[in-house]
């Protein structure tokens, strides 16, 4: 939404485990193969920078910034102009005006400026939305060095100070209270007094800017004309009172322009004076003094390189609203599944074939009561959707909104829809009734943003006391922000935030509607060991740190997570769902967790029994078509709608998707609870089971493992005696409970861990097999009641079980690829050179080729080379991926000797 997010982490899908009775020991070994082929494509592959191939028919999008909409949102880089202009001009929230005539403007929505005029072919495409927009592979660099600029001639710029100010005299320094690093000028707004942005209102003629100024209101519009056939740009306001003198700073002048650029300027008048006086100020600055008035102020400032600028009076009609821009409905329809088990996914075509030739990326759904869906793309557009519901035969669709910046995510409020983009929270009216919104109310920016392009906003839930709950992006290359990395709590008076937590890489959240608990997942990477699921909250510190800190120099105690997962099997964590009020049977008020990398649903289920909350996670659903972010549930039929789109690397063989998971009424073999317990693990389920197979302990397989926070990317795994790997926990004994529907499975020397996975391959008494993994951190084990846990008295058998020993891994090419095509690596890298929509280098030729390394050394990517790259991958560093988005663990301890091998030999093929 990083050097890896979960807009998504690019990584390998993990391979499908087989059978518990039969996988236990091979279990460790096959683990972290999806990691191997990512380590390689990271060390011995081209150079990042490299843009992918444009996939077949993308083409037909048209542009990004559409011609026929007055506005979109962006950074603004607008530091390297020269010309005398400022050197600190850089804009994080900023508002474009697409003018006409090659006439273009920006507004600062925190200090209230017009960031700079110019003529030219608008912006450079440098924003993540916007280069990824016509090949998802392609991101935007890291950091704030290569940003959106300008293109074109600049006529007027400012610097980082407001463009206005109630004072006696101007200021051109920045008012704001300064970040932790002083460098960095995405502080947030202004303070409520000196003023705030409120509206951009769509009108007949453009928009509207609106705001407020020290207390009164003011109205702004830009526009643009041919005079003479010259450009003329005019700011023209009407502030409805001015309780004390105010001053706008028009800008500066380059150097260039200095006598070319003129100026004509008009203002109403007040007791037989001017209500406002243009002045020349120093150093080139253009200002207009505003006089104190009781009554409504109006003044306009026309710019142009002709002698002939003149200033134009309000045409008739200007404030009318803008006539309906999207009147068509796009019409899909929903695929419907036929599977016969308990939960199934029905597909839901978007409405990819549109009159505007609009890409469709989305990212949140959020549903009104009367079961109309809105939809936000990463783009910047809001789509509302009817017809969700029952066979799927006709969903509409019809654009609602646009001009967001990389907006991730949006939720109702009543019958309100509020956005979260990197501008702040926006709530979207349709004030007219004709179906798009027209009012768009910058709701709340009452925290930073800074513009660095891992920053984004990256989730935002509403909370049952009215407040919201947003997270933002934590991956900061340049400067260190105030609130990059945090989950905040924007009051319901939209005025304040506090942080709830912090230290975050990149969080994706969850908000219970009626306790308000916050859950967070976060991405694995430097500092984070592996994917955590949180609960957030108090200002806890959840241990990430940015490059720009010192190097493992924790500021705070680190909070533990609610539970890890395994990397391979959770490679890049994002929303999660309460699904409260649901129709969804057995998963009713359950906690629902997505999975980006390999597109899958988790269900959550959460163990209260012990002194601290506790969870085990464990699939749902994972053969979607597209990498899911976010979901909502239906309040018309209470199933699970769930939606995403792709950047980063994942196993989806689509940018974008939208679909059902739908209950059906089977019976759900997924357990109802599971708990660690001081002799074992109980495990219950809704179904009553076979008992033979329920009571053999090799119809069960466990391991457990620690993980290392460090600097370093991700972690390998340890033996609890520090040693690399996993440690084996062979069941003893198996019980099945007087019901039949509760097992207790006795696991010898059961203590906390950070991580422990519990297999298990059974059937229902119908005769009905099934198979399920769960993984869980088990910090505290409440002791085992069998009478009342439903047991007959039992004294477990916890005396060890011998091993059998474990299958042999063929060491041949056509075993390695086996792996590689089990795991899915084919959507990240290809084997045949092409790089059509992948996220990664392509293996052929590969091996035997000259690697440079970042510090300057060269080798030969041989056997040798491979094997250091899978088992220490930060060894040697290819150059150009210094400061690469994909960095990986070291996997020595992890994948065996054989793995290996065979992995070589098949990549050896690829010539």
């Amino acid at each position: 939404m990083r050097g890896r997010s979960a807009i998504a982490e690019p990584t390998m899908s993990f391979l499908p485990l087989a059978s518990p009775r039969h996988c236990s020991r091979a279990w460790g070994r096959w683990f972290v193969l999806a990691w191997f082929l990512a380590a390689i494509a990271v060390f011995a592959a081209e150079p990042a920078g490299i843009a992918p191939e444009a996939a077949p028919g993308q083409a037909k999008w048209a542009e990004f910034v559409e011609t026929n909409f007055p506005f979109f949102s962006s950074v603004l880089d607008a530091r390297k102009l020269g010309d005398g202009l400022p050197a600190d001009n850089l804009t994080p929230r900023g508002i474009v005006l697409n003018l006409g005539n090659d006439c273009w403007a920006c507004f600062d929505l925190e200090l209230l400026r017009m960031s700079a005029i110019w003529t030219g072919q608008g912006v450079s495409a440098a924003s993540m939305s916007e280069v990824s927009y016509h090949s998802a592979g392609v991101k935007a660099i890291e950091g704030q060095a290569n940003l959106t600029q300008l293109l074109g001639t600049p006529w007027l710029a400012n610097g980082i100070y407001p463009g206005w100010q109630a004072s006696e005299q101007f200021s051109v320094t920045d008012p704001r209270e300064p970040g932790p690093d002083p460098k960095e000028v995405g502080r947030g707004p202004l303070s409520p007094s000196a003023g705030r942005f409120k509206v951009v209102r769509l009108i007949q003629s453009g928009v509207s800017l609106e705001y407020e100024v020290a207390g009164g209101r003011v109205v702004e519009w830009v526009e643009a004309r041919l005079e003479q056939a010259q450009r003329v740009v005019q700011r023209r306001f009407r502030l409805d009172k001015v309780p004390q003198p105010l001053w706008l700073i028009l800008g500066r002048r380059p150097a260039t322009l200095a006598r070319s650029l003129q100026v004509d300027f008009t203002a109403t008048q007040a007791r037989g004076m001017p209500a406002a006086e243009y002045l020349d100020g120093p150093d080139g600055l253009l200002l207009v003094h505003v006089h104190r008035s009781a009554k409504p102020v109006e003044f306009q400032v026309a710019l142009g390189l002709t002698n002939a600028v003149k200033s134009w009076a309000r045409p008739p009609g200007e404030v009318a609203p803008a006539t309906a821009r999207w009147a068509q409905t796009v019409k899909t329809r929903g695929s419907i599944s036929a599977a016969k088990d308990a939960y199934v996914l029905d597909d839901i075509a978007l409405p990819l074939e549109n009159p505007w030739q609009r890409n469709v990326r989305l990212a949140d759904i959020a549903f009104l009561h009367d079961g109309r869906a809105a939809a936000v793309t990463f783009d910047g557009d809001v789509w509302m959707i009817s017809g969700l519901g029952g066979e799927l035969r006709q969903v509409v669709w019809r654009r609602f909104a646009s001009g967001l910046h990389e907006p991730l995510s949006l939720c109702a409020r009543g019958e309100e829809l509020f956005v979260f983009d990197r501008n702040g929270i926006w709530r979207l009216r349709d004030t007219d009734g004709n179906g798009e919104a027209d009012l768009h109310e910058l709701f709340s920016n009452a925290f930073a943003q800074t513009a660095e392009t891992r920053e984004y906003a990256q989730g935002m839930k509403a909370a049952p006391d009215g407040s919201f709950i947003i997270a933002k992006g934590g991956i900061q290359m340049t400067t260190l922000g105030k609130h990059n990395g945090s989950v905040l709590r924007v009051s319901p008076d939209v005025t304040s935030s506090t942080v709830l937590g912090w230290g975050l890489r990149s969080p994706f959240i969850g908000v219970h509607p009626t306790s308000g608990l916050v859950t967070a997942s976060d991405q694995q990477g430097h500092y984070v060991p592996s994917t955590p699921l949180h609960i957030v909250g108090e200002h806890r510190y959840y241990g990430f740190l940015s490059t720009l800190q010192p190097k493992e120099q924790y500021p705070a105690p680190i909070a533990d997570p609610l539970t890890w997962i395994p990397y391979p099997i959770n490679a890049s964590g994002a929303g999660q769902v309460w699904l409260a009020d649901a129709r969804m049977g057995p998963l009713n008020s359950a906690l629902i967790h997505l999975g980006y990398n390999r597109p899958e649903i988790f269900l959550v289920l959460l163990n209260y029994r012990a002194s601290r909350l506790q969870a085990a996670v464990l699939s749902l659903a994972h053969n979607l078509a597209f990498a899911p972010l976010n979901g909502a549930v239906n309040p018309i039929d209470g199933q699970l709608y769930v939606t995403g789109f792709q950047i980063f690397g994942t196993t989806a063989n689509r940018i974008s998707g939208l679909a059902r998971l739908r209950y059906t009424g089977a019976p759900s073999t997924l357990p109802r609870e599971i708990v660690p317990m001081d002799k074992g693990v109980l495990l219950r389920f809704g179904v009553r089971l076979e008992p033979k197979r329920a009571a053999d302990p090799a119809s069960y397989s466990a391991e457990r493992w620690n993980y290392a926070r460090t600097a370093n990317y991700g972690s390998p795994h340890f033996k609890l005696d520090g040693s690399k790997g996993q440690d084996s926990m062979r069941p003893s004994s198996a019980y099945l409970s007087r019901d039949g529907k509760s097992v207790f499975i006795g696991l010898p020397d059961m203590k906390p861990v950070m991580q422990m996975r519990l297999g298990w391959a059974l059937a229902t008494r119908d005769g009905a097999d099934f198979e399920q993994n769960a993984y869980f951190t088990p910090y505290e084990l409440t002791p085992f009641d069998p009478s009342a846990e439903g047991f007959d008295p039992v004294t477990v058998d916890l005396t060890p079980r011998a091993a059998a020993l474990a299958a042999a891994t063929p060491v041949n090419a056509q075993e390695g690829q086996r792996l590689a095509g089990l795991m899915g690596c084919v959507a990240c890298h290809s084997n045949d050179g092409t790089t059509v929509e992948k996220v990664g280098p392509t293996w052929k030729g590969l091996f035997g080729r000259e690697r440079l390394f970042a510090d300057g050394s060269k080798t030969m990517a041989d056997e040798a080379y491979l094997r250091e790259s899978i088992r220490e991958p930060a060894a040697r560093v290819v150059r150009g991926f210094e400061n690469s988005d994909t960095g990986m663990p070291s996997y020595e301890g992890v994948i065996s000797d054989a793995q290996i091998e065979a992995l070589i030999l098949y990549i050896k093929t690829l010539q």
